[in-house]
Order: C-alpha cells, then structure tokens, then sequence
C-alpha cells in the first residue's frame, strides 16, 4: 500500500482548503503555544522570538490564532478584515498546481466584518503570544473615492486589540482597488490613516508585485513621505509567466511569484537606502522552503511572511525553519 507524504495534495484544493479550518482549530485546542527562538527582532516595542510568520489571507477572522502559535509562528497576520461582512466572490474562489507549487485564489476579501472580528479578539488575553497584525481592506460596493473611510472604521474599531495594521490596496481581486495606489489616490488614502495611527499603532502598506519598477519606487517614496511605518512586499500576481491552468482573473502564489517578489525586496532596498531606518521591510511571495526564508532576511527583509508553504509543505514548516536555522 503507498502510503502518500503529503495526503492533502491528493485532494481538490476547495475541499483541502475547508478541511484545514476545523484541523486549525483542533491543533490551537490540543497544543500549547510554542516558541522558537531564532533571529530574535525588536520593532516599535514589539518582540518578535523569530522573523517567520503567516501572511494575511489564512487566518481572515482570527479563529485560529491558538494554532498559529502552537505550531511556532513568530507573529501572525489576520484578515483581510472589511467594515462589514461579505461573501466570496461567486464561482470558484481557489486552485492549486501541484507541479508549480503555485495558489490561485479569487477569494475577495470574504470575512465576517469588523464587528464579528472585535468581539473575537476581545477574548484572547493580552499580551498576546506573538505580534498580531491585522489586515484591512475596503467592501467591495465602497467607491474608492470614499475608501479611507472603510479603512479608518476599521482602524478605529480595532486598534485596541492591533500591534500593527496593514493597508491592503493590492488585491487583485476587488474590482478598482489597485487604483489606489496611483500616486495622487493613495496620497487621498493613506494621510487619515497615517494621521488616525501615528504615535499608537504602526501602519504597514500591502503593494502589488505588478506594478512597473517605477510606480513601485513611487509609492515606496511617495508613502515614506507621508509618514507610512513599513511595507509588505508583496501581494499576489496577475501574472502568468509560466503554463499554469489557472483562470486569467484571481491571485497567483507560491513558486511562481518568488522571482518578482525578491526583485522588488532588492529595490525597496535600494530604493529606500537609509532612509529605511526605522521602518519595516516584510517580504512575502514564493518563500516555500527554509533557504527561502534565510534568502529574504540576508537580501534585507527584516521579517518573512509564508502562506503556499504551509499548503505544500503542512503544518510543521515552522519547526522544519527553526531546526535549520540553529
């Protein structure tokens, strides 16, 4: 009898995406928060054990919060969280290439709104066992024009219970969000923001991995300027280097975003030059393995973000990073 490593990989990822849910709860009720200590990093006041945490997108209503520490993450991402409930986008929502270690997702910021999220955060103890940031994002039925103030309902509602939010603009899946990281719409969104957080709670920008080399320098400069306390780099892409049977619409991740997310880690870097003191670098996309992981922290990262690799790899991805990285 064959006996597969990886069982999950056998099955359609709508079905392994529901099954990991009631699995996530039972693992944060079984175990006990775990610590792995490693690259020890301190930002604003926050401890960080390790540098390696989860990506916004997995954990979008802070249920599972339990077993992202006892499986040792070094601080966790929650959200993407909207002023009010909504449901996926119709149709088929995830996919996933096995032989390109690659993630397709056309979610659209599904959860359960801010409200249903407060009052589950209202429960855990702090301090937390780990940095919590939460992700915040606009409803879909929200014009651009009048987004800042989704993103600052949901500032307001939450900052209590944030040790950083992270303003997402770069889905691909909300129709016209990425319009706002035009120079002049981004300006109009981040100054409440940046004015609402300053001197309480850092305020992280989310961009998008397709953006030209220019425009991404852009609103790298353009957001420093204005005050922004860091960066995730980067959200999925829209682009289809490789032969995947994936829907042109929806979010790629995994392997095949690696290459352009280490491009622009390079350029932030670069980009930014001393002016990055201070502020947070996080790079996210295509980190799948545990010399990944050390690559984005030695190209300048000071944080990792992982979310493919948990699909390909399971759950111990935490542990197998902290024994290599002794």
């Amino acid at each position: 009898m064959v006996v597969l490593k990886k069982p999950w990989l056998s099955l359609p990822a709508g079905i392994a995406y529901k099954l990991s849910h009631p699995l996530l709860k039972l693992i944060g009720l079984a175990k006990s928060p775990r610590t792995f200590t490693w690259r020890p990093f301190t930002w604003r006041g926050l401890q960080f054990a390790n540098p390696l945490g989860i990506s916004g997108g997995l954990d979008k209503n802070a249920e599972y919060l339990n077993a992202w520490w006892a499986l040792g993450a070094g601080f966790v991402e929650i959200g993407t969280v909207t002023p009010l409930a909504q449901t996926p986008n119709p149709g088929k929502i995830i996919a996933r290439d096995n032989k390109h270690h690659a993630v397709w997702n056309k979610m659209g910021f599904p959860n359960e709104g801010v409200a249903a999220v407060k009052s589950r955060l209202k429960q855990i103890k702090r301090p937390y066992h780990t940095p919590l940031f939460i992700n915040i994002g606009k409803n879909r039925q929200t014009e651009n024009k009048n987004a800042s103030q989704d993103y600052l309902h949901c500032i307001r509602e939450l900052k209590p219970y944030a040790d950083a939010f992270i303003v997402n603009v770069s889905s691909p899946n909300t129709a016209g969000l990425r319009d706002l990281l035009t120079p002049e719409n981004l300006a109009n969104l981040l100054k409440p923001l940046i004015s609402e957080c300053a001197g309480k709670v850092p305020l992280l920008l989310k961009l998008s991995p397709d953006m030209t080399d220019s425009d991404f320098s852009s609103a790298l400069v353009s957001s420093l300027e204005l005050g922004i306390d860091g960066w995730i780099l980067t959200n999925t892409t829209l682009a289809r280097d490789i032969d995947l049977n994936f829907s042109k619409e929806g979010g790629v991740s995994g392997r095949p975003l690696a290459a352009r997310s280490k491009e622009l880690l390079k350029l932030a870097v670069q980009t930014l030059g001393d002016k990055r003191h201070g502020k947070l670098l996080i790079s996210v996309g295509g980190v799948m393995t545990a010399k990944d992981v050390f690559e984005r922290l030695n190209l300048g990262a000071q944080l990792v973000q992982i979310y493919s690799a948990l699909i390909f790899e399971g759950p111990t991805f935490f542990c197998q990073v902290a024994e290599e990285a002794e």
